[in-house]
């Protein structure tokens, strides 16, 4: 059950981390990366199946791509 909810958070979060890579949109980031932080943490409390926390760490990642693209702010 856990791992469903981790896969539901780390899906809202791709999707608004596609929307954070529009330009002037990166700051964004700075609020999707710690939603797939706590998506990471249910994930991996689930046990069995890591899917959800595999596709959060995979935001996570994804999102400090953008802000060091970015600077940080942009």
């Amino acid at each position: 059950m856990l791992n469903l909810v981790s896969l539901v958070i780390g899906a809202i979060s791709l999707v608004l981390a596609a929307v954070a890579f529009l330009p002037l949109l990166g700051w964004a980031n700075w609020l999707i990366i710690p939603l797939a932080v706590i998506g990471a943490g249910v994930g991996q409390m689930g046990g069995g199946s890591h899917a959800g926390r595999n596709l959060n760490l995979f935001v996570i990642l994804l999102g400090i791509l953008r802000l060091s693209i970015g600077g940080g702010i942009l």
